[in-house]
């Protein structure tokens, strides 16, 4: 079934009602062809709840509408819409019981582009690119800005193909002191380092951590954290764990303690 995020203000419970609007307007009349009828489900991305709906109708801007609702105004559409039947709302959805938060070291090329897909379909709430000592990528301002809003539009799309609840916040990129202090709060912190203790120790961290408990997990870039970054990070009370005997890419580490993490809490 196909997913698609709308704000809260376009689901009438009361009447049960939802409309879509915008881009996916066209994606799902001549792209997916769907018809009056076919079922689809949308979230308003924060709550995790699900509303099942079926086509009711496709509306043309413009177009007399019989009634008042959201979109219309002056008996007309404002925009081009898909009004659809609300039938049921999911409560339980497919978010982990644990809000887990990404510091990425920002790497070279598209990397982060795949971080950030893969991470949002294992279940990450939020994305934090960090800009480290080692980090080759250095990013102005107004660049910073334009990367930031493809990473997010990359964010929703994959939360609409693994029909998360949410569409996974994707932040600006931020120091590496700025990272500590953003996760200072947070109830358990990991930093996958090569010279960490053995699996023992990563092992007992990992099946410590409880439902409901916030998590930052630090992934360095190409070449890994500076010494004085773990020291830092050790200071702030981050613990270093080890991803097993082989060296991971940068994309391919929060992958893997994002599997462990989603095995843990869902178990």
């Amino acid at each position: 079934m196909y997913q698609f995020f709308v704000d809260q203000a376009q689901i009438d419970v009361m009447n049960k009602t939802v409309t879509i609007t915008g881009a996916d307007v066209n994606h799902i009349k001549n792209v997916l062809r769907m018809k009056a009828g076919e079922e689809l489900a949308v979230s308003n991305g924060q709550d995790g709840k699900e509303y099942r709906c079926a086509i009711r109708a496709f509306h043309e801007k413009g177009e007399p509408a019989e009634a008042c609702g959201i979109g219309i105004a002056g008996g007309v559409w404002q925009e081009a819409a898909v009004e659809c039947e609300l039938r049921f709302v999911k409560e339980d959805g497919v978010e982990l019981p644990s809000k887990i938060y990404l510091f990425q070291g920002l790497p070279k090329a598209d990397k982060l582009e795949l971080i950030i897909q893969k991470s949002v379909e294992l279940g990450v709430y939020q994305v934090i690119p960090v800009e480290t000592k080692r980090s080759v990528v250095k990013l102005d301002e107004k660049k910073a800005k334009t990367k930031t809003a493809r990473w997010q539009q990359i964010s929703e799309a994959a939360a609409k193909q693994s029909k998360r609840g949410i569409i996974p916040e994707v932040k600006e990129p931020v120091s590496f002191k700025k990272a500590l202090e953003l996760a200072k709060d947070a109830d358990v912190k990991l930093i996958p380092y090569e010279l960490a203790e053995g699996m023992e120790k990563t092992r007992s961290l990992i099946e410590g951590i409880r439902p409901g408990q916030s998590i930052a997990i630090f992934i360095g870039p190409e070449g890994g954290f500076d010494e004085a970054e773990i020291q830092a990070a050790q200071e702030a009370g981050i613990e270093p764990i080890t991803l097993g005997r082989r060296i991971l890419r940068t994309e391919t580490a929060p992958l893997a303690i994002l599997s462990w993490l989603g095995y843990r809490l869902e178990a």
